[in-house]
């Protein structure tokens, strides 16, 4: 029997003040560990070849304590719109702005690590409500994933990319929409690609700014930048993915670190950020210290550090091989991004790519980094998407 509208509750975000005040306090009283070895390196990624430098990471922790205010993001948060609903047992926590246009079409966003709905706050307005009247408006969904933010955490083994793409089908069934679109980046284009894949009754196209071809391709043919994308995606995997071999196998580990000390938490993702973004140096370069501290702030206050991180443990190298996307597809391969495939590669899964774009600028976060050329981006996709249906 199909949930009724009663069963999606409204939800308000606010942290206490105590909550606060411990986070200030543990700041306070951070222990730090002595500079790295190659300090004084010039700027640039060998400043960053041991990770987070300490004199970074010290301006970073005292705006934190002393700068940064949670209680703007928190009202930004509930102005959106935020909801819970609860799907095979496990609260789940979204954003949900309903355009004000007649011609809407009703839009999924998923995140992914070490991302949140801290990425999408800021660009939900825009693509709910354009001001340009002949852009695409959609109604926008924007869930946390299970484990992070205010999602539930999972208390056993198996919410997994598959088992999360059909919890966004339930959800966007709930709240009426039988028929949407999707998009995501990271763990995020993992689902949208399962979406696209296992859900085409529902899903009418997909955009996404990750394209996981199936494993085995040859490199015949690609164009020397292709060649180069593989290659990159080659060296990443082997050389920079330590993280993700920690969290897929042992993420009960690094988690206790992660829920027990904001300075530690800050340090394990504002590495990514630097890494991963289109800079040269620091990720203050493109995104401002208060949107990665809103993401940072908001692991730390839901203490989903370890649950968050499980993500790799249950989903970690699961895309199915055979799976094949047959409904539009637009994709985007940003050029300081992690992973990027060769067109060639990405046609073998998604079998109908209705657009394909390769920005000049733009890394792992492009909602943060490049967040006007992303809205324009992701209109552009989808509504390449909606023409090929037409």
């Amino acid at each position: 029997m199909p949930r009724r509208a009663t069963d999606v509750q409204a939800f308000e975000a606010h942290a206490t003040d105590a909550d606060l005040d411990d986070l200030h306090a543990r700041l306070a009283a951070a222990r730090l560990p002595e500079a790295e070895t190659v300090q004084g390196a010039v700027p640039g990624p060998s400043r960053w070849g041991q990770g987070v430098p300490l004199a970074d990471l010290v301006d970073v922790v005292e705006y934190w304590r002393a700068g940064y205010d949670w209680r703007s993001f928190e009202d930004r948060l509930n102005r959106v719109g935020q909801f819970r609903t609860a799907i095979d047992g496990l609260g789940i926590h979204f954003l949900h702005r309903r355009s004000a246009r007649a011609d809407a079409t009703p839009l999924v966003l998923t995140h992914g690590w070490p991302g949140s709905i801290a990425e999408f706050v800021h660009v939900v307005d825009e693509l709910a409500d354009p001001e340009d009247a002949d852009a695409p408006a959609f109604h926008v969904v924007a869930p946390s994933l299970p484990g992070f933010g205010y999602s539930d955490k999972p208390s056993t083994t198996g919410w997994g990319t598959e088992k999360i793409a059909a919890a966004w089908v339930e959800l966007m069934g709930r709240l009426g929409y039988g028929e949407f679109l999707a998009h995501g980046g990271d763990w995020g284009g993992n689902i949208t690609t399962v979406l696209g894949g296992r859900f085409p009754a529902h899903v009418l196209g997909i955009h996404s700014t990750f394209a996981e071809s199936p494993p085995g391709l040859t490199t015949d043919g690609l164009t020397p930048l292709e060649r180069e994308w593989t290659e990159e995606t080659r060296r990443f995997w082997r050389r920079r993915a330590a993280y993700a071999k920690q969290q897929a196998t042992r993420p009960q580990t690094i988690g206790y670190s992660l829920v027990d000390s904001p300075v530690g938490l800050l340090a394990w993702i504002l590495d990514k950020f630097a890494e991963w973004s289109d800079t040269e140096d620091s990720p203050f370069e493109t995104i401002s210290r208060d949107r990665i501290l809103d993401d940072v702030t908001l692991y730390w206050l839901t203490r989903t550090g370890a649950s968050a991180a499980r993500i790799y443990y249950e989903s970690h190298n699961s895309l199915d091989p055979e799976l094949r996307v047959d409904v539009p597809s637009a994709i985007t391969m940003y050029p300081r991004d992690i992973e990027k495939s060769p067109r060639a590669w990405a046609q073998e899964r998604y079998r109908k790519i209705v657009r394909w774009n390769s920005p000049e600028a733009g890394g792992h976060f492009p909602s943060l980094e490049v967040p006007e050329y992303f809205v324009e981006d992701l209109r552009a996709g989808l509504g390449a998407v909606l023409d090929a249906r037409r």
